[in-house]
């Protein structure tokens, strides 16, 4: 494969999408693992559309999102909450705002960031 290519960030993203899916599936997997699987996801998602952005700049993006994202589940309008309270609404933004998602995500970005540079830059 090509490096930096498209695709490579597409099936990442493919891939941490079923892990976090899974991850919820399974019995014992405490529930930050999905908050690092869903920051890996947005950097991976943030390369894919951004492809010439540098990783430093894609990872500051996609932490920047997820932070967002994080403080958005502090506004408590109805509409809001609606949106919440479906399946794809709560993947996308959350249910509650916890201090230590903020942490994971962090934790998340630098895993796809060191994932990014050593794997998938090199292949």
């Amino acid at each position: 494969m090509l490096k930096n290519s498209r695709i490579q960030y597409f099936i990442s993203t493919l891939i941490v999408i079923a892990l976090g899916i899974t991850s919820r599936k399974i019995i014992g997997v405490p529930t930050f693992f999905g908050d690092v699987l869903y920051a890996v996801m947005i950097y991976f998602g943030v390369r894919l559309v951004f492809i010439h952005l540098s990783i430093q700049k894609a990872a500051f993006l996609a932490l920047s999102f997820c932070f967002y994202i994080e403080f958005l589940q502090l506004y408590q309008a109805e509409w809001m909450l609606e949106i919440r309270n479906t399946t794809l609404g709560h993947y996308v933004l959350g249910q509650g705002f916890l201090w230590s998602d903020l942490v994971f995500y962090t934790l998340g970005i630098a895993i796809a960031f060191l994932m990014d540079f050593k794997i998938i830059k090199t292949s």
